[in-house]
């Protein structure tokens, strides 16, 4: 004989020559040595030595399980006592009645939504994880989801979780903020032949992403399209030096033009400028020699305007002094006060008559 103990929140079953024979709770037990006990913790997952099916024909242990099927394209999360404990995949499980309290939420991850009542946090879990796919929309951004290939709605700003299988997933993004588009290196010929490369800038919003996304190709290429031939049109109007004279006036016509077809994209352009026009070396030296020439004319000009008003200003000193003796006086002491200032020493050699001399230098007859 052997002897047998079942203890508090065990559960014993008995077997003889591989049938379920009986089913022991909680106390001590002797069998013969042809009986084949399997204890079990009734606080932990029921694992069937047998075919469950087999043992489930006994009503007793039958009412003393759970048992719960997971198909597929299924997946079961496993709560104990409320928290999060196992997921469980394709497959048969059982588990005891007892202190323990089982939650399960079946959920079908055949589909892409999740309509399962399962909270954010969870989806997030790293057991759950494996089986989710998710997808983070900024505050600035906004969204359009695609489902195999069609479209099914926008996505505000946020995370958005689906089921991860073989459902193809699209998820395309915009910025809504203002954006800048460089167009640069642009090579043009202006009415008159000449070769110019132009770069400038413009800036955008985004302002209806369905246009933007769904019934345009990338919108922000097309919109660099337009640009660039609304300047083309622009400077093969007009010749280089027009073109050059003009050149304020080309921001709004460029605005106007790209109006209309970037509402087409979805798009709303705010501002537009050149940064640069860049002239061949040829071109630019001549521009250069032009310029050096028309500085030299003007400095030319000012000296010739500066001289004649200088003479003039003699010819009238000159005038006064004619017409008032008193006045030339003074003119000829200014030229003495003058050499004067530039006389350090003086000798004074002669005979009495010295003062006499000096004074008919100095005082007029």
């Amino acid at each position: 004989m052997k002897q047998v103990k079942v203890n508090a929140y065990e559960v014993g079953l008995v077997f003889r020559k591989g049938a379920l024979e009986n089913i022991l709770t909680a106390g001590t037990y002797w069998f013969w040595r042809n009986e084949k006990v399997e204890v079990y913790d009734t606080t932990k997952p029921f694992h069937a030595p047998i075919e469950l099916n087999i043992l489930l024909e006994n009503s007793t242990l039958a009412s003393m399980l759970i048992v719960t099927e997971v198909k597929d394209n299924e997946i079961i999360l496993l709560y104990r006592n409320g928290i999060l404990h196992e997921v469980l995949s394709s497959g048969r499980y059982a588990f005891w009645k007892g202190p323990v309290k089982y939650d399960f939420v079946k959920a079908d991850t055949g589909k892409a939504e999740i309509t399962e009542p399962i909270d954010r946090a969870i989806l997030s879990n790293k057991m759950v994880a494996p089986y989710v796919r998710s997808v983070s929309v900024e505050n600035y951004e906004r969204a359009v989801l695609f489902i195999d290939g069609k479209y099914v709605r926008m996505l505000e700003s946020g995370a958005h979780y689906w089921w991860k299988n073989n459902i193809a997933i699209y998820v395309g993004k915009v910025d809504t903020r203002q954006q800048q588009l460089e167009i640069n290196g642009q090579e043009m010929l202006t009415r008159d032949k000449a070769t110019l490369r132009i770069n400038a800038w413009a800036q955008y919003k985004v302002t209806d992403i369905e246009k933007a996304l769904l019934q345009n190709k990338e919108y922000d290429r097309q919109l660099y399209i337009c640009f660039q031939l609304a300047l083309r049109e622009y400077v093969a109007g007009f010749g280089f030096d027009e073109l050059l004279d003009k050149k304020d006036v080309i921001v709004p016509f460029i605005l106007e033009k790209v109006k209309e077809r970037s509402e087409k994209l979805g798009v709303e352009v705010s501002g537009f400028g050149i940064r640069d026009i860049i002239l061949p070396g040829d071109v630019k030296e001549i521009m250069n020699q032009v310029l050096v020439a028309e500085k030299k004319a003007q400095a030319n000009t000012i000296m010739r305007r500066e001289e004649t008003a200088s003479t003039r200003s003699l010819l009238n000193t000159a005038k006064l002094m004619e017409e008032n003796a008193m006045l030339w006086k003074l003119k000829e002491m200014e030229y003495v006060e003058k050499i004067a200032d530039k006389i350090t020493s003086l000798s004074v050699s002669g005979n009495g008559k010295l003062l006499e001399q000096l004074k008919g230098i100095f005082v007029p007859k």
